[in-house]
């Protein structure tokens, strides 16, 4: 190499990279090149701006922030009532029984799954909603509250009492 030339070519240094948000990246006093990526928290926050489940998503408008938290709150009630549903009837074969019970299982994990990973953006409102959505679920499904008492057993001396002196 001699005076910058190689083979009658000039060294001319290599194109500046630009990083997948456009953002040319930023050289350190050091010479290293860092590339511009959006934050990750890791600790909660509390604001709209933020990737919740898909890349953008709700990005900088908080009318599609309330619709994130009204989503995964929907995500994570409907989990609790997969948790705590029954789907088996009455004469259906051991194997019809079973192939149900894999399908709801499969989209109850899934669903969790989702939820889990809408939790781990950090973000203080999706896991409020994430909260309420578990919370409301269990009080719907997994609790006595909205159930109909079973019908009293014949000769069963505490039927007689009400249910709030039982519980």
């Amino acid at each position: 190499m001699d005076g910058g030339h190689m083979n009658g070519m000039t060294h001319m240094p290599p194109p500046s990279p630009v990083t997948a948000t456009g953002a040319p990246p930023v050289t350190t006093t050091t010479g290293a090149t860092m590339q511009h990526h959006p934050m990750m928290h890791m600790a909660f926050f509390w604001g709209t701006n933020g990737e919740i489940l898909f890349p953008g998503w709700p990005g900088s408008n908080s009318g599609m922030y309330v619709l994130v938290l009204i989503f995964i709150f929907i995500l994570a009630f409907l989990v609790e009532f997969l948790s705590h549903a029954n789907f088996a009837r009455r004469g259906s074969t051991t194997a019809a029984v079973g192939l149900v019970q894999t399908v709801v299982h499969t989209l109850r994990t899934g669903l969790g799954y989702m939820v889990m990973l809408a939790v781990m953006s950090f973000n203080g409102g999706v896991f409020l909603a994430a909260v309420a959505g578990h919370a409301l679920g269990f009080l719907v499904f997994g609790t006595s509250v909205f159930r109909k008492p079973p019908p009293p057993v014949t000769g069963d001396k505490s039927s007689d009492l009400s249910p709030m002196i039982c519980a």
